[in-house]
C-alpha cells in the first residue's frame, strides 16, 4: 500500500481569497472610486474595470505601544520664536517629507510612501456598482421568463474564503493526512521501544545496543514531531454553487427625451443613466425584455443601438411617448402577466398644453398597470410644467419615483436611490 501525499504550493487561484478579503477590508474607499468612475469615464467605458488607489495612511497596521504616562515639561535650548501656549502652524505641503503633494522648491531630504493602486476587473467593477440594488415591487405572477440566480450549497472545495471553511471536514483530512505519514514511524517507534523495555530488564544486556535503541527511538519520536497538525492541504471549504431559480417575467419600458432642447451635455447624462441600467438589469436578471422609445414631437420604437447613438431631434410632445408606450404594453405586455418598469429621461421641457395630457395618461392608463414609474429630469433650470404635474402624481401613487439631476455626479447616487433594495 502507499500513500501519496500532495506537499506543491499553492496554485495561483488561491490568491483570490486574499484579494476578496482585501476588497472587503477597504469596500468603502473602493466604492467611493467606483462611483466617481462613473461620473468621469465616458459613456463608452462605464462598464470597464478601474484603478483603484488608496493611501499609505488606510493601509497601515494598527500598533499598540506602551505610553508615557504622566505630565512633562521640556525645555528646547535656543527657542527665540515660541513661548508657553503658543500654536504651531501645520507645515505646509502635506507635513510629511517626499509625500509629493505640497508646492514649493524640491528638498533634498525627507522620505515618504506613494498610494498603494491596484487594479479591480470588470466583474468585481460592476459588482460593487450595482451591490444591494433590485427592482422595486417585483411579483410572481408568471414563472417561466425572469430568472435570478440563488446560492446553495455544493458539497466542499479546496479553495475559499476563511469564513467558509468546515471543521470538521478539514480536521478529518489533517487526522487521515497524519496517519498517513506517521503511522509506519509509529509501528516502528512500538517495536523499538518494546526492544529497549526487554534489553533494559535483561541482566548484562549490551550497552551499545541500549544506547542505539534510544537514538533511534529519538530520532523517530523527532520524525513524528514534525509532521504538522493542520496544513494547507488539509484544508476544506464549504462551495456555494449559483442555480437559475424562475421567478417572474419582466419589462422595462425605456424613455429617453431628444428634442432640440436637449442640448449634448444633458443627452450625454441621460444615456449615461441608461447605460447604467442597461448593465443593472443584464447583469442581475435573465431574459428581462428592454423596450426603448425615443421621442421628440413623435415617438419612435428603436433598437439599443438606435437609442444610444441616433442624432434624430426636434420640438418637444412627452405624451407621445406615454401613449406609445401604453400601446405597445396592451398589444405585447398584458398586466396579469408581466411585471411592467419603466425609467423616463427628460430636460423636462414639454409643450405647456401636454402636460396636463401626460398626467392623465399615468393616471388612468400607466401607474395602475406598472410596478415602478421612475422620471429622472436633468436641468439646472426651474422646474416647468412637466415636474409639478409628476410630483403630484408621486403623492398620489407609491409605484412612482420622481429625481432631479443638475450635473453627472448626482447620476449614480439618483440611480442608486431609485432601485435600492427595499426593507423587508
Amino acid at each position: 500500500m502507499a500513500n501519496f501525499i500532495d506537499r506543491r504550493l499553492n496554485a495561483k487561484g488561491k490568491s483570490t481569497v486574499n484579494r476578496q478579503r482585501f476588497i472587503n477590508r477597504y469596500k468603502q474607499q473602493i466604492k467611493k472610486a467606483v462611483s466617481d468612475a462613473v461620473t468621469h469615464r465616458s459613456v463608452t467605458d462605464v462598464d470597464k474595470g478601474e484603478k483603484i488607489s488608496i493611501p499609505t495612511k488606510d493601509i497601515s497596521e494598527p500598533v499598540f505601544h506602551q505610553g508615557r504616562g504622566g505630565v512633562r515639561e521640556r525645555v528646547h535650548p535656543g527657542n527665540d520664536q515660541f513661548t508657553r501656549g503658543d500654536k504651531i502652524d501645520r507645515p505646509q505641503g502635506g507635513g510629511g517629507g517626499g509625500s509629493g503633494s505640497g508646492k514649493g522648491d524640491a528638498s533634498d531630504s525627507g522620505e515618504g510612501q506613494d498610494d498603494f493602486v491596484f487594479q479591480i476587473s470588470k466583474d468585481e467593477y460592476l459588482e460593487l456598482l450595482f451591490e444591494d440594488l433590485e427592482l422595486p415591487n417585483l411579483q410572481k405572477n408568471r414563472l417561466n421568463k425572469l430568472v435570478e440566480y440563488q446560492t446553495y450549497r455544493a458539497g466542499y472545495t479546496n479553495d475559499g474564503v476563511p469564513s467558509n471553511i468546515n471543521i470538521v471536514r478539514s480536521l478529518r483530512s489533517s487526522l487521515a493526512r497524519r496517519t498517513a505519514m506517521s503511522a509506519d514511524k509509529k509501528r516502528r517507534l512500538h517495536e523499538l521501544e518494546n526492544e529497549l523495555a526487554e534489553l533494559e530488564n535483561t541482566p548484562g544486556a549490551s550497552a551499545e545496543r541500549i544506547l542505539q535503541l534510544k537514538e533511534e527511538i529519538e530520532e523517530l519520536k523527532q520524525r513524528i514531531a514534525k509532521v504538522p497538525f493542520i496544513d494547507t492541504f488539509d484544508l476544506r471549504y464549504n462551495n456555494f454553487a449559483k442555480r437559475e431559480v424562475p421567478t417572474s417575467q419582466a419589462v422595462m419600458f425605456c424613455l429617453m427625451d431628444v428634442s432640440g432642447s436637449m442640448d449634448q451635455a444633458t443627452k450625454d447624462m441621460a444615456k449615461r443613466f441608461y447605460i447604467l441600467l442597461y448593465l443593472f438589469l443584464t447583469r442581475t436578471y435573465k431574459n428581462l425584455e428592454v423596450v426603448y422609445i425615443r421621442h421628440h414631437t413623435q415617438a419612435k420604437e428603436v433598437d439599443e443601438h438606435e437609442f444610444f447613438y441616433s442624432q434624430e431631434t426636434g420640438g418637444t410632445i412627452v405624451s407621445s411617448a406615454l401613449k406609445l408606450m401604453h400601446e405597445i404594453q396592451q398589444e405585447r405586455y398584458p398586466a396579469n402577466e408581466w411585471n411592467i418598469y419603466a425609467a423616463q429621461a427628460s430636460d423636462g421641457d414639454n409643450w405647456a398644453d401636454d402636460s396636463p395630457t401626460c398626467y392623465q395618461i399615468l393616471e388612468t392608463q400607466l401607474l395602475p398597470v406598472v410596478r415602478y414609474f421612475s422620471y429622472i429630469e436633468i436641468t439646472n433650470r426651474a422646474h416647468q410644467t412637466l415636474w409639478r404635474e409628476y410630483e403630484t402624481l408621486q403623492k398620489q401613487f407609491d409605484n412612482m419615483a420622481v429625481q432631479h439631476i443638475r450635473q453627472a455626479e448626482d447620476i449614480y447616487p439618483v440611480f442608486r436611490e431609485l432601485f435600492k433594495k427595499q426593507a423587508v
